[in-house]
């Protein structure tokens, strides 16, 4: 084969897609820290499925055209690091193919070489051992050869899918924290996984989708101790327009699942999607599927007294709750917005950081984190809503979600938006918390960068697999101590291993406050517990503050 024209381009596309998507939990387990929001695979996935399903919804029979569409939906549904660098490849692919209706062997090599090309300008800080070391290796090999003495499509990528694995087994080299740990670059993981898709269909074995299996693994922090009791909590959710094309039902699983749900079915039938799970915590349950659109049909019965009243006003309380944080003013049939000089859009998951937020001065609180980072197109969604502002600061307050927030930051060139580099919720608190609505901009900027800087983040959470890092040696099922980039210590007591974070942080004589946010799955008791201790030992003003976040059992701000 020598030349691919539409039809075989969305063919391939689907190869790669489908490979992808049955290789994404592997994926995930790459992470070089045993922390449960590994989740390169999941946004990869979700980020080419994105732009998969845009090239098929792309009606034209010109190749040009469903590789343009492939390549917006993609920059749309970016999400996270590796998900905006997989969009920049697939950029740069299109623009060297852009206006062809058939791709021969040379297009497709100069094409790869450009999208590694285009990748590496929108990362400010490239780093090599990473997905972009691997486009770049082995595209440039790969083309070479080709130039050397040309050949056709099936053995370029042989080639292609050759020099990417050699390239991915390179990563440790060039990264010695992965080396340590054991594990070749995950994104990297993931773009082999595409070339793979590819190569099979051009070989003639194209790799379909796997059927998807229902999701047994429980988060050991969170289960429930006795099934009886709890809430059957049951809803049913129309998909957002923007989410049913990519909602993925082990997604959803794994969420509710997390948040310690058990009995657990979800069944997806076109735009609806039906849930029934046991919990002691429905709201959290509401929660989570009012995040995917609008409950249509919702009931909840208290298992433990055996009764069967439903709670008709259950699945408005998220909504409303986040209404009376954000004290809007709204008339009945209209909503008037008022000019603003500056719009606030921060990323938080939880109830209590979102109504924190909020009441710091927030407009709009993107729900995501650590378990799920937002797209590229949430954010330009969200900039749209705030129209009536002037100039739009995010905080994205993760620093896998960064990326995503400065692609909406290049899609809006027309808008005024700045992407304050908030790497932790403790940061992006402090910086919305001080931000000032009467300064000018350039001297906003500057306070909120000083005042970032300024937080040091730290965070209990569990470990999921057993590894060694930096001489700490740890346990699946462990509680682990984090503190910028390192494992401080492990154990199975969460009490103890957080008292030994705070001992390391009580040595610190330039900082003042120290900020405590509290998950969903600590109770009160060990929280009162903690504050006693931080009063007696350390000399810093003390803040706790229920933030109702998963997956962090404790997130730590010093300041």
């Amino acid at each position: 084969m020598n030349k691919l024209n539409v039809e075989q381009f969305r063919e391939m596309l689907r190869s790669g897609c489908a490979n992808l998507e049955n290789h994404a939990s592997e994926i995930n387990t790459l992470n070089v820290f045993p922390v449960p929001d590994g989740d390169t695979g999941t946004n990869m996935s979700m980020t080419f499925t994105n732009g998969y399903n845009e090239a098929m919804k792309c009606t034209s029979d010109s190749l040009s055209d469903v590789a343009k569409a492939f390549s917006r939906g993609l920059l749309m549904g970016a999400r996270g690091n590796s998900g905006v660098i997989t969009s920049q490849i697939f950029r740069g692919f299109y623009q060297h193919i852009e206006g062809k209706e058939e791709i021969e062997t040379g297009d497709i090599s100069l094409a790869f070489e450009n999208g590694a090309r285009v990748a590496y300008k929108a990362i400010m800080k490239p780093v090599e051992g990473t997905i972009l070391t691997v486009i770049r290796e082995a595209s440039w090999y790969a083309n070479h050869d080709y130039e050397t003495e040309p050949f056709d499509l099936e053995m370029y990528f042989a080639k292609l899918v050759q020099y990417s694995r050699e390239s991915l087994e390179r990563t440790p080299e060039y990264l010695p924290v992965l080396k340590e740990v054991g594990v070749v670059d995950s994104g990297g993981s993931g773009l082999l996984r595409i070339l793979e898709g590819f190569k099979a269909y051009i070989d003639g074995q194209p790799i379909d989708f796997a059927e998807k299996k229902e999701e047994t693994e429980v988060n050991p922090a969170l289960m429930l101790e006795n099934e009886e009791f709890g809430y059957c909590t049951e809803f049913i959710v129309r998909l957002d327009e923007n989410i049913v094309k990519t909602f993925d039902e082990k997604i959803l699983k794994k969420k509710l699942t997390d948040m310690g749900g058990e009995s657990l079915v979800v069944v997806k039938d076109d735009d609806l999607v039906k849930v029934h799970v046991h919990t002691l915590k429905p709201g959290d349950a509401l929660n989570i599927g009012q995040r995917y659109g609008e409950f249509i049909k919702l009931k909840i019965e208290n298992m433990q007294e055996q009764h069967s009243t439903i709670i008709a006003n259950a699945g408005a309380e998220p909504k409303k709750k986040q209404e009376e944080a954000k004290e809007e003013v709204k008339e009945e049939e209209k909503v008037v917005k008022e000019a603003k000089k500056y719009g606030i859009v921060a990323v938080a998951a939880g109830e209590g950081l979102t109504k924190l937020f909020y009441d710091l001065g927030a407009d709009v609180v993107v729900s995501g984190g650590q378990t799920m980072n937002p797209s590229t197109e949430d954010f330009v969604k969200v900039v749209n809503e705030l129209d009536n502002c002037e100039n739009i600061f995010i905080f994205p307050n993760n620093s896998n979600i960064i990326l995503a927030a400065k692609q909406c930051q290049s899609v809006m060139s027309d808008r005024n938006i700045y992407v304050m580099e908030t790497k932790s919720i403790q940061a992006g608190l402090s910086a919305v918390g001080m931000f000032d609505p009467e300064g000018e901009t350039a001297s906003i900027i500057n306070d909120l960068n000083e005042v970032i800087a300024n937080v040091d983040a730290s965070s209990i959470t569990y470990a999921i697999k057993d590894t060694t890092f930096e001489g700490v040696e740890v346990k699946e099922g462990d509680y682990m101590a984090i503190t910028g980039k390192g494992i401080i210590c492990s154990g199975k007591d969460r009490k103890k291993v957080l008292i030994a974070l705070l001992d390391r942080l009580f040595r610190n004589d330039e900082k003042e406050l120290l900020t405590l946010i509290v998950g969903q799955d600590v109770n009160e008791d060990e929280v009162n517990e903690i504050r006693e201790y931080v009063t007696n030992k350390s000399p810093f003003e003390l803040e706790v503050i229920n933030g109702g976040q998963p997956v962090y059992s404790y997130l730590i701000g010093l300041e």
